[in-house]
């Protein structure tokens, strides 16, 4: 499988949806992140109801790999509420990446829940590399 931007934007609604509930801040960064993307409302509020399973993003480089763990613990953090299943469901895909699971609660402490509050991300991306597996 190719990863694509429509595969993340997919781990992205499993995240949200991991919770059982895709809270409308969630999914409204979904579709902010879906048009910035190229991929049209119809076919965001599509992918919400019937996300695909989760595959191939092993094969992404180290800066990808970073950059979707980054939006991942963004999303999680969105509705103001972290619930343990998406501590969870971020560990997962982060071990899925190629990171340790230590990782989201490092970089969880350098990214907000208002996307227009940003951190410094070449030092949150340089702690999170040093938790990539050998």
């Amino acid at each position: 499988m190719i990863f694509d931007k429509k595969s993340e934007l997919n781990v992205l609604i499993n995240l949200a949806a991991s919770d059982r509930n895709v809270a409308s801040r969630e999914s409204k960064l979904i579709h902010t992140i879906g048009k910035a993307n190229g991929i049209g409302k119809d076919e965001v509020d599509s992918m919400l109801k019937n996300p695909r399973p989760i595959g191939g993003i092993d094969t992404l480089t180290s800066d990808e790999k970073f950059e979707h763990l980054y939006h991942l613990i963004q999303l999680m953090k969105m509705d103001g509420q972290v619930f343990r299943s998406e501590i969870v469901f971020c560990e997962q895909i982060a071990d899925r990446l190629g990171f340790k699971k230590a990782v989201v609660a490092e970089v969880s402490q350098h990214v907000y829940s208002d996307p227009t509050i940003t951190a410094d991300r070449d030092m949150v991306k340089t702690k999170a590399m040093k938790f990539l597996k050998v």
